[in-house]
């Protein structure tokens, strides 16, 4: 039964992607089309590493969630606002009923213990780091969705992770104010009490926590990957993962109200049971609408999504010389650096794949990578041959790991004679001569 399972798998592949496309029928396309989103979620999904990175979150938050609120509690106590930050966090907790409430009360009670308390010059940079490495995590978690595999710079760390903890508080406090006004407004409260059917407008539509929850996670699917977001596909996935994560809180409310045999089996551990497992809910969902994003502005993904990417030697030597090419023309045009993941995508290959190359290349000193993420050349384009290029491809630095197989002369002889036919081939040519030439 398990060999079935790959025979199963390809079958479903070779129906969704290869079938309408050969019958060349549009209906058939287009109904093949949203079907083939919900298939790579579900596949990655069912692949367990989005569940690992949503648990690797839940872990984070536990250990950083009062370091975290206390930071954006200081933040926030300088405009008069720390008040405010105690409605925002019980609108996450809300679907956990009474007990996010007292979930509430216990977290913000640690926080003014925090406020309260002389910590020290160790206990404030420990503060300070806890919640910056919180934000590492989210923006590795968001990179992977991302299948980026290089990260910020440390220089931008720096200061774009302090953007997010000082901005981020800020903005979230600001958008439940307006919205809890404009929600009290005597318009809003009329429309909702007559879309309710009650004439004393009793009711209301509660649009605060989901208005903020889908400007959270655009704020998130946009800013935290350390690529570009396109609008639509970030709308997309902000939308997706909003909605879903509103209406999967509502359906877990109603689960916390009528589990009552929970709390006699767990007794004091089923609010703990019922954080953790909300905690994880909201992370997966949060990554599933960023992987929607991904797939929605790179849809040639959708097939292997993150399964290993094969490639040969030939496609790496291609891709090295077309990064380098590219890289120099910019250089000698005095425009715009490129990035890895910008260049990925001028190649229309996974950013994966273009990384290790990059990679190959920075290590045989071809080129560099400045504090922005950009990639410039290394040396003087004179000075960069185009067989220097392929070396770094076909003769990767000394491992002690690498086997080193036993000589076998008439082989090696073969070998030998193709390496020289390939260096004569391209003598001494330089990235700059390969530039002036197409000029």
């Amino acid at each position: 039964m398990a060999a079935q399972f790959p025979s199963l798998h390809l079958r479903i592949e070779h129906w969704l992607f290869d079938l309408p496309e050969s019958l060349g029928n549009r209906a058939l396309v287009a109904l093949a089309t949203p079907v083939r989103y919900v298939y790579a979620l579900l596949r990655d999904i069912a692949r367990g590493e989005l569940g690992l990175r949503a648990m690797g979150l839940v872990y984070t938050t536990l250990f950083a969630i009062v370091p975290v609120v206390a930071v954006a509690f200081s933040v926030l106590k300088a405009f008069g606002y720390h008040r405010q930050l105690e409605p925002v966090l019980y609108e996450f907790l809300r679907p956990l009923g009474d007990q996010g409430y007292r979930l509430t009360e216990r977290i913000m009670g640690f926080v003014e213990n925090v406020q309260g308390t002389l910590l020290g010059t160790v206990g404030f940079v420990f503060l300070l780091y806890t919640a910056i490495a919180t934000v590492q995590k989210i923006e590795e978690a968001l990179n992977f969705t991302w299948h980026v595999d290089r990260p910020r710079s440390f220089a931008r760390r720096a200061t774009e992770y302090l953007v997010v903890l000082l901005v981020v508080p800020a903005l979230a406090v600001i958008a439940m104010v307006m919205l809890g006004a404009l929600e009290a407004s005597a318009v809003v409260a009329k429309l909702s009490g007559a879309a309710a059917g009650d004439a004393g407008g009793a009711s209301r539509m509660h649009l605060a926590p989901y208005a903020l929850i889908l400007g959270l996670f655009a704020f998130l699917y946009v800013y935290m990957p350390n690529t570009r977001v396109r609008f639509w596909p970030a709308l997309v996935g902000t939308l997706f993962g909003g909605l879903l994560w509103a209406s999967v809180g509502a359906l877990f409310a109603r689960i916390v109200v009528y589990s009552a045999s929970l709390s006699a089996v767990y007794a004091g551990l089923a609010v703990v049971f019922l954080f953790l497992f909300w905690l994880y809910l909201s992370w997966l969902i949060l990554l599933l609408g960023a992987q929607l994003s991904f797939y929605v502005q790179h849809p040639e993904h959708l097939r292997t999504g993150h399964a290993d990417i094969p490639t040969t030697g030939a496609l790496r030597e291609r891709l090295a010389m077309s990064a380098m090419f590219l890289l120099a023309e910019r250089f000698v045009q005095g425009a715009e650096r490129w990035t890895t993941n910008v260049l990925a995508e001028q190649l229309e290959v996974p950013a994966t794949v273009l990384g290790s190359v990059v990679s190959a290349l920075e290590s045989h000193g071809l080129l560099l990578t400045a504090e922005d993420d950009t990639l410039v050349p290394a040396r003087d384009l004179s000075a960069i041959t185009l067989v220097a290029i392929l070396d770094a491809i076909r003769h990767e630095m000394p491992d002690p790991r690498r086997p080193e197989p036993r000589p076998v002369a008439a082989a090696d002889e073969v070998v030998r004679r193709a390496e020289e036919a390939l260096r004569s081939s391209l003598g001494e040519r330089t990235l700059l001569d390969l530039v002036r030439d197409k000029a």
